[in-house]
């Protein structure tokens, strides 16, 4: 009788253990999930200054454009936690959304290979942060799951685990759906 109880204490012990491990493991992976993020992030915030004086010359009348960019992108640096920084960076995308519609009227400007090489760089990186959202998306929702199911959510406390913020959209703007014409008609003239 006492061989089936010391059986069942380590049993315990070890379901124990494993548990606590495997949600410091996911919390650490969320940990690293958000500094992908925040590496795209940072690649981003670094390349916009540079497409703002490359168009800045030619762009003078423009400036309230240009101001719109660079305050976005101040406000999506300075922001922390997921919500804030989600938000700012949203409201940073629709901002270089009006600069990069603002520089197919200057064909001069579209024309350098500066310009394009940047915005570029800009998508790319865009598609970099698109995955690491989804990622870090994935890992918190792991691990918020985690928390959830019995019997791990005894050991959460322990293990000081709590609910990881996923990254949502909060602006409307950014879940409109586009518009996209690809008729052949062309109007009469």
């Amino acid at each position: 009788m006492m061989l089936i109880l010391l059986a069942v204490v380590v049993a315990v012990a070890f379901w124990g253990i494993g548990a606590y491990n495997g949600l410091v493991a996911l919390k650490n992976q969320v940990v690293n999930a958000w500094k992908q993020i925040d590496v795209q992030l940072k690649r981003r915030h670094d390349l916009i200054p540079n497409l703002v004086n490359t168009v800045k010359g030619a762009m003078d009348f423009e400036r309230t454009t240009l101001e719109a960019v660079i305050a976005a992108r101040n406000k999506a640096v300075s922001a922390t936690g997921v919500a804030a920084t989600a938000k700012a960076e949203g409201e940073l995308t629709q901002a270089l959304g009006r600069l990069f519609a603002l520089t197919e009227a200057y064909p001069d400007l579209k024309a350098t290979g500066n310009i394009a090489q940047l915005q570029e760089e800009l998508t790319s990186t865009e598609n970099k942060i698109g995955f690491a959202r989804q990622l870090y998306n994935d890992v918190a929702t792991q691990y918020n799951t985690k928390q959830m199911q019995f019997p791990t959510n005894l050991l959460a406390g322990v293990a000081k685990a709590s609910p990881a913020e996923l990254w949502e959209i909060e602006d409307a703007g950014e879940r409109a759906v586009p518009s996209v014409d690809l008729s052949m008609n062309k109007p009469q003239a």
